[in-house]
């Protein structure tokens, strides 16, 4: 293995990660900076409460090609396995620890289910790995209307089912960390979801 491109493809992941895409879109085309409405966070989900669905609709897929290329160059270049979950992993730490906003960034949603198509589509070969969390996420969603419930129970039911699947693998260590991390970065959200005073979609 080449470490150095080895490491590149840990620092792009982090770099391409930390484009603040909520806040280019906010800025150029509404000129609104979206850290100054809602509940400030760079995510898909305030983007769409700040500016409507349809820059929330750009905005996550922008988040989620995130992991994606980040993952797909790591397979591309190496075809190890470790290579493309650390890739992977490091635009998801990118989105949420911006270098180009100030360290403060989104809750890593859209870009934990691109890490989840990169490893369904580079490595394993298998939807499931997306298709199963994405599917119990919309209809939790559906149900409670609210996204961060939805969101954090996507993560926690990918990891399970990974778990079934591979065991104690690499794949699901990074993947649950991964889940972990997504939870803590919506501790607020746990806080306003006990105070029952969580914000609640209407489009669904």
């Amino acid at each position: 293995m080449n470490y150095l491109i080895y490491g590149l493809l840990i620092l792009f992941g982090y770099l391409y990660g930390s484009i603040p895409f909520a806040l280019v879109i906010g800025k150029l085309f509404y000129n609104i900076d979206v850290r100054d409405y809602g509940s400030g966070n760079l995510g898909a989900s305030n983007t769409g409460r700040v500016l409507g669905k349809k820059a929330c609709l750009v905005v996550m897929v922008l988040d989620v090609f995130k992991s994606v290329l980040s993952v797909t160059l790591a397979y591309l270049l190496f075809h190890d396995i470790n290579t493309l979950l650390a890739a992977g992993f490091a635009a998801n730490i990118g989105h949420c620890y911006p270098i180009f906003a100030r360290f403060k960034g989104g809750k890593a949603v859209s870009t934990f289910v691109g890490y989840l198509i990169g490893i369904s589509f580079w490595v394993y070969h298998d939807p499931l790995f997306f298709i199963i969390p994405v599917g119990i996420a919309l209809i939790v969603l559906y149900i409670t209307k609210i996204v961060s419930i939805s969101s954090m129970i996507c993560a926690l039911s990918v990891s399970f089912y990974i778990y079934i699947k591979l065991g104690l693998s690499p794949t699901f260590i990074t993947t649950f960390i991964l889940a972990l991390f997504l939870i803590f970065r919506h501790r607020s959200n746990i806080l306003k979801l006990k105070e029952n005073n969580e914000n609640k979609i209407k489009w669904m």
